[in-house]
């Protein structure tokens, strides 16, 4: 009776075996023939496994090879995944990326990228899809009101200016251990990585702003709260992606099972999360409670209370509201997005300036040219907030950070995944494989197809932004050529905060933080080049590292000293 039984299970191994091995060679050789998008004009490939990835995603590369696919193939090229089975869709039309992002149905994230993002911060709105998404949205969009967003704005001149008093005391120290005898007039410039002491910065400011939390992270990095976020996003985000992390994405038993360094990080940092981030949910909710049951309405401006107050607001239906869970994964989300993407591109904007100090001197003149008399520390809240209305219409600063924004956007590419058979619009003709072009103004994309999403190459473009599009000149949003207005984005005529249902809820804080950061350093220190060469790498966003220091993390070193401020000319004849 033995035979039979073991006969029987051998058969079905072999029959699966056989089943698997025949799916496997249909996706691979099969079905990759009869997908519309192989229609489409795309550059070649190399070998069974061969791709496009790092000519898209690198940004060292990216540039040159979105032009050159421009110029090859036109503005609807086909590249290729991760294998033969991964035909992709890079739309390089305007038109057919704003549709891609609008229709925010259609084209979700993929499963893979929900999967990461979840694993790291929860789901909240960056990894939501569908109505907990759009319920999770609804939520907190009061708290991102523009009059909550002004209410923060002394917080962050008061963090901004905590930073400048750091690095002045930085530089004294470092200023005291040379001798200044002999030169006792010299400028004393001290290398300061502004990649790190912005991120900390900037952290203490989505800590406050977040959830009314004291990093303190400005004047030590102790806070075991602060040290759980920043080591969680160092060691998962900013050292890259290996292939474990990418295999336990299709295999996350492999992380339970054997759990290597990175993954036991990640767990040791959530749990410290949930456990204190956790409890100032519950603090705030009790807060609320007794405002409510004393009669008076709790006056915490943060975006945990607000979103808190938000999720109780009697006129939201109970079956819109979201779970204490969800509030902690929109904080998570919170203190990534508004940390990170907001402090890198103040590290690009300051070296950048450090490479172009006529730019410099230039943003320099036109901040301090509104500067008032009395310290920033010293000023009220009214005035404060009349000091950032000024420094929100000064249009060299607004050119200037828009030029940085458009040059290096943090966000360097997206993913989406069409949910069903689908035509995307296009304005511009679309070539096809065989040389022809197609007479559709549109192009068939198959369900579960992926779609990427240049954000980089629709800023960069030559065909619509110039030939100088490359080279960093604020000037140009004084006249921009006409092509320019098609372009999509929440921030006009930039893809850098995306487009669409699911662009970035926080842009006004971001251009908050940027500007206020900006006039506070530059009034205070003048920043040059060290000598090392720094290069930009897309590690989730776009950092900067210096060359042969990859393991190191993000770095971006520069040399920075006081601004000496001159004093104001006297005429001779003014007391006469």
């Amino acid at each position: 009776m033995v035979y039979p039984t073991v006969y029987l299970f051998s058969s079905f191994i072999l029959a699966s075996l056989i089943f698997v091995a025949g799916y496997v060679v249909y996706q691979v050789f099969v079905a990759p023939r009869f997908n519309p998008l192989q229609k489409l004009a795309g550059p070649p490939v190399k070998g069974l496994l061969g791709n496009h990835m790092s000519m898209v995603l690198d940004p060292f590369r990216s540039p040159k090879a979105h032009a050159a696919y421009v110029e090859k193939y036109g503005r609807t090229v086909r590249i290729r995944g991760i294998g033969p089975w991964d035909e992709r869709l890079l739309p390089l039309d305007p038109v057919s990326v704003s549709y891609v992002l609008k229709n925010c149905t259609i084209y979700e994230k993929p499963w893979q990228s929900r999967r990461l993002i979840t694993g790291l911060i929860g789901c909240g709105m960056l990894a939501a899809e569908g109505h907990v998404h759009k319920r999770q949205r609804r939520v907190a969009t009061p708290a991102f009101s523009i009059q909550n967003m002004r209410a923060l704005v002394p917080l962050v001149f008061s963090k901004g200016n905590e930073l400048k008093d750091r690095w002045l005391e930085m530089i004294t120290e470092s200023g005291q251990t040379i001798s200044l005898e002999s030169e006792p007039k010299r400028s004393i410039e001290l290398q300061i990585d502004v990649c790190h002491w912005i991120s900390r910065a900037t952290f203490d400011v989505i800590g406050l702003a977040g959830f009314d939390y004291h990093f303190n992270a400005i004047q030590n990095e102790s806070d075991e709260l602060f040290t759980a976020y920043k080591e969680m996003f160092e060691i998962a985000v900013s050292q890259g992606q290996g292939f474990r992390t990418i295999l336990a994405i299709y295999f996350p038993i492999i992380n339970r099972l054997f759990p290597d360094h990175r993954a036991r990080t990640v767990h040791r940092c959530q749990e410290v999360i949930r456990r204190v981030a956790g409890r100032l949910v519950q603090q705030k909710k009790a807060k609320i409670s007794e405002g409510d049951k004393g009669g008076s309405t709790y006056a915490g401006k943060d975006l945990l209370s607000l979103l808190l107050k938000s999720n109780i607001a009697t006129d939201l239906p109970p079956d819109q509201r979201i779970s204490d869970e969800d509030i902690l994964h929109n904080i998570n989300t919170f203190m990534f997005a508004g940390s990170d993407t907001t402090s890198l591109a103040l590290t690009w904007t300051l070296y950048l300036l450090s490479r172009y100090p006529a730019v410099q001197n230039r943003l320099r003149s036109e901040l301090i040219a509104i500067a008032p008399s009395t310290p920033e520390s010293r000023l009220t809240p009214d005035e404060i907030e009349s000091l950032h209305n000024t420094l929100s219409g000064l249009p060299y600063l607004h050119n200037v950070t828009r030029e940085v924004l458009r040059l290096i956007p943090p966000v360097h590419s997206s993913l989406r995944v069409a949910t069903q058979d689908d035509e995307v619009p296009t304005s511009y003709p679309v070539r096809l494989s065989d040389g022809t072009i197609s007479e559709q103004k549109s192009v068939r994309v198959p369900k579960g197809s992926f779609v990427h999403v240049p954000v980089e190459a629709m800023n960069l473009d030559k065909g619509i932004w110039g030939e100088d599009s490359w080279n960093f000149d604020p000037d140009r949003w004084d006249n921009l050529p006409d092509g320019v207005s098609s372009l999509p984005g929440l921030f006009p005529s930039l893809l850098t905060f995306s487009a669409g249902p699911r662009s970035c809820i926080g842009m006004r804080f971001s251009m908050i933080e940027m500007k206020t950061f900006l006039y506070i350093l530059l009034t205070n220190f003048v920043f040059s080049e060290t000598g090392q060469k720094i290069y930009k790498a897309n590690v989730v966003l776009t950092r900067p590292y210096v060359s042969g220091q990859f393991k190191m993390g993000s770095q971006c070193p520069l040399l920075v000293k006081r601004y000496e401020k001159r004093a104001p000319c006297v005429s001779p004849w003014s007391n006469r």
